[in-house]
């Protein structure tokens, strides 16, 4: 029986055997310096799952925002435990939900696990039926949840002075801490599990020790030994982690605003004609259900917004070249990350590579990955899945395929323009027709501003201004 059947059986068997998943509830550990939290989830008869976040902490925090949030990441966090059995039923002992809240968190399951359902094969998932949820806890009053009044933190503060940003290690944040940085904004530095690209992403921003929040999250044992048992497993809207977690992080600095670095090209979907959208947790409708739900649930919270939600990859790409301190440090590829480096054989590192060749030298693109991948045949099927040229997008972060089709045949014009043989890559790319299709769209995607977007003034003027203006003016 091949894998992709043995997931459908597996998915199924295991709604029976293993019918109900528990969110127990949680510990908090309040240090002088540090906020600890240690998650308990159960599936009865299977396995328990403790795990835990350290977060930094500075000053006191009001008590009731601070457990509904930890409640609400908790809600996010899970999920990465449910999907390994799928049980159709989930009850919630750890705090409230109203039946609003209920809708709303199914459907970031839903929504969040596209890929998890597309790739195991598991198809015809019905978004009402796949999960039920149960709340088994007190009232709303109980569990202390903040009362509208206390309002929208980030406009009516006025404060527009500090923000707590993100950081990856790629390029995009990079761009939203130089743009924030050009608007006189005191950056705070929000990084989960630290690694090299993260931090040194962070020192080259110029944003000080006492201004980064370095936390740790760690996943429990046992669902790594399920997993390697042959358990359930896949792709969980890990940025919905972000966000939640980020809003623990802001209030613990009471700080007013998280600008995140999500751009335009996350809204497509990654199979053509589908809602299955990798970055279904970086798009904007994930972004305005997220702000939405803060301003309902969590009143007092902090402003949650992506600063790049105007811009396109295509644009990001344009910004940072001309950043050359983030070259030699940023890092994006999944599968190098361990070792914080580019592995320049993944899907990832491809379209970094041919967002970027535009508007850097051929040898400056190499310098990057230590390698010449434009080179190399062997990468042309990832090439045809970022191009279009196959139905699938490759599961990863990357921008939309008019981007991708767009910055090749700019590369293209470039080099026969100073008279350079094309690389292999994208000779064989010439000879597909769709050069022809895309070779004058470098204007319009550089022109490009999606107005749908909830970043606020000045920010939104100095977003254009910066990432535009020097188009326009032309």
């Amino acid at each position: 029986m091949e894998e992709k059947e043995q997931n459908i059986e597996k998915y199924n068997t295991f709604r029976k055997q293993y019918p109900e998943f528990i969110y127990d509830g949680y510990e908090l550990l309040e240090e002088e310096e540090e906020l600890k939290i240690r998650y308990h989830f159960q599936i009865p008869g299977l396995a328990r799952f403790s795990p835990s976040w350290s977060f930094p902490r500075r000053g006191k925090q009001k008590k009731a925002l601070r457990e509904a949030f930890v409640f609400s990441l908790g809600m996010v966090e899970l999920i990465s435990y449910w999907k390994i059995t799928c049980s159709p039923h989930v009850v919630v002992k750890a705090g409230h939900l109203s039946q609003e809240q209920i809708r709303w968190w199914k459907e970031l399951y839903f929504h969040g696990l596209g890929e998890f359902f597309y790739v195991n094969q598991i198809r015809d998932v019905d978004p009402e039926q796949f999960m039920e949820i149960t709340v088994c806890s007190g009232s709303q009053e109980e569990q202390g949840e903040p009362g509208a009044e206390e309002g929208d933190k980030g406009f009516n503060s006025g404060e527009m002075g500090r923000a707590l940003v993100p950081i990856g290690g790629g390029k995009d944040s990079a761009v939203t801490l130089e743009l924030l940085k050009e608007a006189g904004v005191s950056c705070y530095g929000y990084v989960i599990n630290p690694r090299g690209a993260t931090i040194q992403t962070a020192e080259a921003a110029g944003i000080p020790n006492e201004q980064m929040i370095l936390v740790k999250r760690t996943l429990d044992k046992n669902m790594l030994e399920l997993n390697r048992q042959g358990f359930l497993n896949g792709h969980t809207p890990f940025s919905a982690i972000v966000a939640f977690s980020s809003l623990i992080a802001a209030e613990l600095y009471s700080l007013p605003y998280i600008a995140l670095s999500n751009e335009s090209s996350a809204n497509e979907s990654t199979i053509s004609g589908s809602t299955v959208n990798h970055q279904y947790s970086k798009s904007f409708p994930f972004e305005k259900a997220f702000h939405q739900y803060t301003r309902s649930y969590l009143p007092g919270s902090c402003y949650y917004f992506s600063l790049l939600r105007p811009l396109s990859e295509f644009q990001i790409a344009r910004y940072f070249a001309g950043k050359k301190q983030y070259h030699t440090i940023f890092r994006s590829c999944n599968v190098g990350s361990k070792e914080d480096a580019w592995c320049g054989h993944c899907p990832k590192c491809l379209f970094v590579c041919l967002i970027l060749s535009p508007f850097l030298s051929r040898e400056e693109v190499v310098r990057i990955f230590g390698r010449d991948m434009l080179e190399d045949e062997a990468l042309y099927p990832l090439l045809e899945k970022l191009t279009g040229l196959l139905e699938e997008k490759p599961f990863e972060c990357v921008g939309s395929r008019e981007e991708v089709n767009t910055a090749i045949a700019l590369t293209i014009q470039r080099l026969e323009r100073e008279k350079e043989p094309l690389p292999k890559l994208l000779e064989r790319y010439k000879k597909t027709g769709l050069y022809g299709r895309y070779h004058r769209h470098g204007e319009r995607l550089l022109r490009y501003f999606d107005e749908e977007n909830l970043v606020p003034e000045p920010w939104k003027s100095l977003v254009r201004e910066r990432c535009l203006g020097d188009v326009e003016e032309a």
